[in-house]
């Protein structure tokens, strides 16, 4: 059976955007990728903002599905709170990896964007995961926790496109250590 226009549609935008950005590949690249005609591509999306949104949507809950898991296989609340450092380091050593796809469409676009918006909710569902978390974990400031990680793994996201695999374990022992003092703050006192 052949796979219907709008998952090859879909199929070949996470590809090509991903690879090479969502605004220096034009819908005719996507189209003939796909293998597909035009028309299909209107009647799937409607337009390339919607095949942006629908590839950037695709990719928040195929990271989320990875961070979850991640996070379900552990048992302690500390450790479930790190486990997105797990996630992050199996995405980091695939040999696709080619940076944050949310960062790199946020740089292309305009400000109100869809790339922004999408981002903005990718990082929105991060930030909220983080947060019941390390409440979880007894965080006597949960919120703050979060966004100090969500900012380490953003930095890790973007110097992994340099060190690969190497940034991922360095990135997990900051983590621990920033996850440790917030959990009880006189461990470095003593």
């Amino acid at each position: 059976m052949r796979t219907p226009a709008r998952q090859r549609l879909l199929d070949a935008a996470e590809e090509l955007f991903y690879a090479e950005g969502v605004h220096t590949v034009g819908i005719d690249r996507v189209i003939e990728h796909a293998g597909v005609a035009r028309g299909s591509l209107y009647n799937a999306f409607g337009s390339k903002d919607e095949l942006v949104r629908a590839y950037l949507q695709r990719r928040a809950d195929r990271m989320f599905a990875r961070i979850e898991a991640a996070v379900e296989r552990q048992e302690s609340a500390r450790d479930r709170l790190l486990a997105i450092f797990d996630a992050q380091a199996d995405w980091l050593a695939a040999p696709t990896y080619n940076g944050c796809a949310f960062a790199r469409a946020a740089a292309e676009s305009p400000p109100d964007g869809v790339a922004i918006a999408c981002s903005r909710e990718y990082r929105s569902r991060l930030i909220a995961l983080l947060t019941t978390l390390a409440t979880e974990a007894g965080a006597p400031q949960p919120a703050d926790l979060a966004r100090q990680l969500l900012l380490l793994y953003d930095g890790t996201a973007n110097a992994g496109r340099y060190e690969r695999t190497t940034i991922a374990a360095v990135a997990k022992a900051a983590a621990s250590a920033i996850v440790e003092l917030a959990l009880d703050p006189q461990s470095t006192r003593s």
